[in-house]
């Protein structure tokens, strides 16, 4: 499901509706919701829709997308507001910056840089669906990577450092063991995350909780 099919289906969702219809009927204190939609700026394959608590700060969306998507060798990062180069502290939290409409651009690694947006796209008054500050409500499926030896699904990226046969960069195993031999442990893994590739990340390109 392409990013815009899944906006139109999370607004409509049974199974979601029902799980904010009873968590609402619980005796905790309401609070706003944000319904963000994250990409990177490179392809738009990779992203995510989050729902943030209101008393959540940046802090809190900066770890979940490290833990998620970006964290290789403990880089600086920085939101601000997009178009602009305002930037906002990171101690900030959620229902002093965001409404609807609005968009951040996250910036991780100014080296090697992985630059992601995040729309606010709706918001909710209402009981929140994890005790965590973050929310996952859907991600991307892993885009499809060909080997470019065979065309079977590739396992591995050449970095750019590796000397090999010009314009090749994704391999499956079989055809990276035989064409690397020994350098084969140089390569880096093909995760569903858009920092695949970059300053020698590896994943796991997992939900930290």
């Amino acid at each position: 499901m392409t990013s815009y099919g899944m906006s139109r289906h999370l607004s409509t969702c049974a199974k979601r509706n029902e799980a904010i219809n009873i968590a609402n009927q619980t005796s905790e204190s309401a609070q706003y919701l944000y319904h963000l939609k994250i990409k990177d700026t490179y392809t738009g394959n990779y992203w995510l829709y989050l729902e943030m608590n209101d008393n959540a700060n940046l802090f809190d969306l900066d770890d979940y997308l490290r833990a998620i998507w970006l964290e290789c060798c403990g880089h600086l990062s920085e939101f601000t507001i997009y178009n602009t180069r305002q930037k906002i502290n990171m101690r900030t939290k959620a229902k002093n910056i965001l409404e609807p409409g609005m968009t951040l651009l996250h910036i991780y690694d100014f080296g090697t840089s992985s630059k992601t947006l995040i729309e606010v796209v709706d918001e909710r008054f209402g009981q929140p669906l994890t005790t965590h500050p973050i929310f996952l409500m859907a991600r991307n499926e892993p885009p499809e990577i060909l080997c470019q030896k065979c065309e079977r699904p590739a396992t591995v990226l050449i970095p750019e450092w590796m000397e090999i046969e010009r314009d090749l960069f994704t391999l499956c195993e079989k055809h990276a063991r035989k064409i690397l031999g020994d350098s084969y442990s140089e390569t880096l893994p093909i995760v569903n995350s858009p920092r695949t590739g970059m300053c020698g990340y590896t994943g796991p390109a997992e939900p930290p909780y």
